[in-house]
């Protein structure tokens, strides 16, 4: 049995953001997971669902798995580096701004076998 698997990395969200839209879709069917990110109203969304996307048509094209037969079998999002950016605040003093950024992996897994 082959996991399929994508990734997405260098997203411009906070992986804490990105994680309350993953965790809706693990252990779904893959069909039902795209259905359910086209509804689903925050930002992460859809870049999860593109994602998701992308990892069913490499199991369609790549291995002749049909999209039926997929469900998530993994996907988590994980911190990547931030980028560190200055605002000069009163009194000669600074205000670090955090530019988080996110590597999501999705896995799917064939259901029957």
């Amino acid at each position: 049995m082959t996991d399929i698997q994508a990734h997405l990395r260098f997203l411009p969200m906070s992986a804490q953001k990105v994680r309350l839209v993953v965790d809706l879709v693990r252990g779904r069917d893959a069909n039902e997971a795209l259905e359910m990110l086209r509804f689903v109203p925050k930002a992460a969304a859809m870049p999860v669902r593109k994602l998701l996307a992308s990892a069913v048509a490499n199991a369609e094209e790549n291995f002749g798995v049909s999209r039926d037969d997929l469900f998530v079998a993994k996907i988590f999002a994980d911190e990547a580096p931030t980028r560190k950016w200055r605002r000069f605040g009163a009194r000669g003093r600074f205000k670090p701004i955090l530019r988080r950024n996110s590597h999501v992996t999705v896995v799917l897994r064939e259901r029957g076998a």
